[in-house]
């Protein structure tokens, strides 16, 4: 988003926040959730698609400082059209929790066997189900996008038919990745992130989750962690991050992955995966499976066996 004519924001008084609401049909309210979340600063934004009462949806965007509406229309009209761009107004809020209220209302999200619900969900969560409980907090990854639930679905088929000792986490998040994978397969996970909130965010849940023993948690920005590099070889590297880091990252995960390991690399928009499958595949990595949820690519890879 150009924000370099844009007026500078009114910063909100102590407590207080901001409101878009858009209403919507349920495909587009995801497809303008993940976009939206992708294009929005995470440290003073959030985004939530909910179903109403009435079977219509809503999206919320909520921001800590009154949004700039120039480039916001701009941004809502390339990821949902002109006529919705043109709806929006702007509602202040009194003081909340305004990161909480934003995620209150989601419904749980079924990925494979994996469920990721909320606090205010744990009743209506199947027992046969792989629950993962992940707080309202700014760092991102609830599990309704489709980024997040394309990499579960991917560690659900990949528990049918093998078993990693060690798994790396990069950039994660919320911890949802790490935890899905200490509960599938019980084993040493890393989890790092270069954002010390996330650090923080990724560490609760992982407790909160029963995971904390099998989940360590570091800030490391890529892969530069003397952690990281003692734990290697990798089974496992899971990566939910954006293109760009995914690229530079090949060659660095080629070297901490055993021998045929396999990573799981997601924030692939459809019309970028090529690029991502050659970064990996000059490497010497394989395709396993290509996934595309909501617009996103989820990739599957083996490793080179030297």
């Amino acid at each position: 988003m150009n924000t370099s004519n844009r007026a500078r924001p009114r910063p909100a008084a102590r407590g207080e926040s901001y409101v878009v609401r858009l209403a919507t049909d349920a495909a587009g309210a995801r497809a303008l959730a993940d976009r939206l979340a992708e294009s929005l600063d995470g440290a003073d934004a959030a985004c939530a698609a909910f179903a109403r009462p009435n079977g219509r949806w809503q999206v919320d965007l909520h921001f800590r400082t009154r949004p700039a509406l120039r480039p916001l229309r701009a941004l809502i009209a390339l990821a949902g059209g002109e006529r919705l761009a043109r709806s929006i107004k702007v509602a202040r809020l009194a003081p909340r929790d305004w990161v909480r209220s934003s995620l209150v209302d989601l419904v749980p999200v079924r990925a494979g066997r994996f469920v990721v619900h909320g606090a205010h969900d744990r009743s209506r969560v199947p027992l046969h189900a792989v629950a993962i409980e992940i707080e309202a907090a700014t760092a991102f990854g609830t599990g309704h996008h489709g980024t997040t639930r394309g990499c579960l679905v991917a560690l659900d088929a990949l528990a049918r038919r093998t078993r990693p000792r060690r798994v790396l986490d990069l950039g994660t998040g919320t911890g949802v990745l790490a935890v899905a994978a200490a509960k599938l397969w019980h084993v040493p996970v890393l989890a790092s992130d270069i954002d010390h909130r996330a650090v923080a965010v990724a560490r609760a849940n992982a407790r909160l989750n029963r995971a904390a023993p099998t989940v360590m948690v570091a800030q490391a920005a890529g892969l530069n962690s003397p952690r990281i590099a003692a734990r290697a070889p990798y089974d496992l590297v899971l990566a939910n991050i954006l293109l760009a880091p995914l690229k530079r990252l090949a060659a660095p995960i080629a070297r901490h992955l055993r021998p045929n390991g396999r990573v799981v690399l997601s924030g692939i928009l459809v019309t970028q995966a090529a690029a991502a499958i050659s970064a990996y595949r000059s490497q010497g990595f394989v395709v396993e499976r290509a996934l595309v949820l909501d617009g996103w690519t989820t990739l599957v890879m083996r490793g080179p066996r030297r």
